[in-house]
């Protein structure tokens, strides 16, 4: 084959495989090395410059193993920028050498360059790249795809539950004279792993003890970032906080919006079941919650202001200021418990059923819904299985308001419902202001009757 038949090869191989971000290794191997630190999946994929979603693909993609072509390239190949630079140079007219001297490269490099991958079309960066990318390629077939009767061995063996690690040793047990069945126990997790590696199948992953199709990272004690400093347990949280007799105790937590970028905190009056909710429009991040957090707390006044129990997310790892800022003394609840909070997860899931996981939301004339009537109209157990709405004692509605809906949901327009349940639900919050962005006449907002009410009959608390 002649050199133009060559060419013709090398720009079919281009048209096969299209450009794609996975092709820049300063671009993927930043993201994994973000993860192997312990950054989180949004924090690993802005340090790339690219954001969660594509982060989350590539994962999938490589099955949470850190690909190793271009992990150690050190400059020795060319670079995107660099072709993006020869591009730009050869389109205002520079000269070879010129163009080299600024890229801090051989002319041969550039020369070499330009002459296996212009086109018809003169040179372009991203043609050239992808070009580059195939001719590199050097895929070495994985073991467990060309030993057929290893493979069919693993198979078997995990289909028996064993372990990879039982596996590798098992085989060189029953084979010692014969290397071509043995095999190591990474290369049966990196062809579980790793699809594009062709050696198992995917379903043989349930196999594994833990069940899992995806490797996650692992991390020593205390790498990963953004875990709670000196945070304090529930086990060390007042004893009169479970009787429920004194009011001012607090459960909360955050319901996550649409595409993990928005969030609700909800805070939970464990005596009066009074909710409060955090607008987070902007995201979920620690500064973020305590900045809300603590301006939603000291609009209560002090007499039910006493403790407030959360869980172990990352979100509040400024957990400190807000006890400062707000007085108020803040428990944590043990991993994977979130029974401890039991009255704010009855709640969540309660609000949960206007605002379901994965699914888009109706449009427009529920945009914007008072869920203060749907929320006092149920019976509740605490409540002997009575409508909160017909006791002397009511507890105060949950007011969700559009501003916060279309955090979640992205709708913006939409006509607002008032029943006779939202319209009693909003005069017993009087003088409390439906929209939980708005602000009252007075610039604070007032407790609900039942929550005043309680706080003033209800012993001194023991912290205080």
């Amino acid at each position: 084959m002649g050199p133009c038949g060559g060419r013709n090869t090398d720009w079919m191989r281009v048209l096969m495989a299209t450009f794609s971000d996975r092709m820049l290794p300063e671009v993927v191997q930043t993201f994994w090395a973000a993860m192997q630190r312990g950054e989180f999946i949004t924090d690993a994929a802005a340090e790339a410059g690219t954001y969660r979603k594509k982060g989350a693909r590539w994962l999938v993609a490589e099955g949470g193993v850190r690909p190793r072509r271009g992990r150690h390239l050190q400059g020795r190949c060319l670079s995107f920028t660099e072709r993006e630079e020869i591009a730009l140079g050869r389109a205002a007219g520079e000269s070879m050498r010129a163009i080299a001297a600024r890229l801090g490269r051989s002319p041969s490099t550039v020369s070499r360059e330009l002459s296996r991958t212009s086109g018809s079309g003169g040179y372009r960066a991203t043609s050239a790249h992808a070009l580059a990318y195939s001719r590199a390629s050097r895929p070495k077939p994985a073991k467990l795809r060309t030993n057929l009767a290893l493979r069919r061995q693993v198979e078997h063996d995990l289909e028996k539950r064993y372990s990879p690690e039982q596996i590798a040793g098992r085989l060189r047990q029953e084979f010692p004279d014969d290397p071509e069945m043995w095999v190591s126990t990474e290369t049966i997790y990196q062809s579980l792993y790793v699809q594009s590696r062709g050696a198992l199948r995917r379903e043989l992953a349930r196999c594994l003890r833990t069940g899992r199709a995806l490797r996650r990272p692992s991390r020593a004690p205390g790498q990963r970032k953004n875990r709670i400093p000196d945070m304090v347990n529930i086990s060390d949280r007042p004893k009169e906080v479970e009787d429920r007799a004194v009011p001012g105790h607090w459960e909360g937590d955050l319901i996550i919006g649409k595409r993990n970028l928005t969030a609700i905190g909800t805070l939970v009056e464990r005596a009066t079941g009074y909710t409060m909710l955090l607008h987070l429009p902007d995201g979920y991040q620690p500064e973020q919650v305590r900045d809300a957090l603590a301006a939603k707390i000291k609009t209560l006044p002090d007499s039910v202001r006493h403790t407030l129990t959360w869980d172990q997310g990352p979100e509040m790892r400024d957990w400190k200021t807000v006890s400062v800022d707000a007085d108020i003394d803040i428990y944590f609840c043990d991993p994977h418990a979130p029974w401890q909070r039991g009255t704010n997860e009855n709640t969540n899931g309660l609000l949960r059923q206007y605002f379901p996981k994965g699914k888009r939301p109706v449009r427009a004339h529920r945009c914007r819904l008072g869920l203060g009537g749907s929320r006092t109209q149920r019976p509740s157990a605490q409540t002997t299985w009575f409508p909160q709405a017909d006791r002397r004692d009511r507890r105060a509605p949950v007011a969700l308001t559009a501003r916060i809906r279309r955090a979640l949901t992205g709708h913006v327009t939409g006509r607002v419902i008032r029943d006779d349940s939202t319209v009693a639900a909003a005069q017993q919050l009087a003088p409390v202001p439906m929209d939980i962005g708005s602000r009252s006449t007075t610039g604070t907002a007032s407790p609900p009757r039942s929550l005043a009410g309680a706080a003033s009959r209800a012993p001194p608390c023991g912290r205080r």
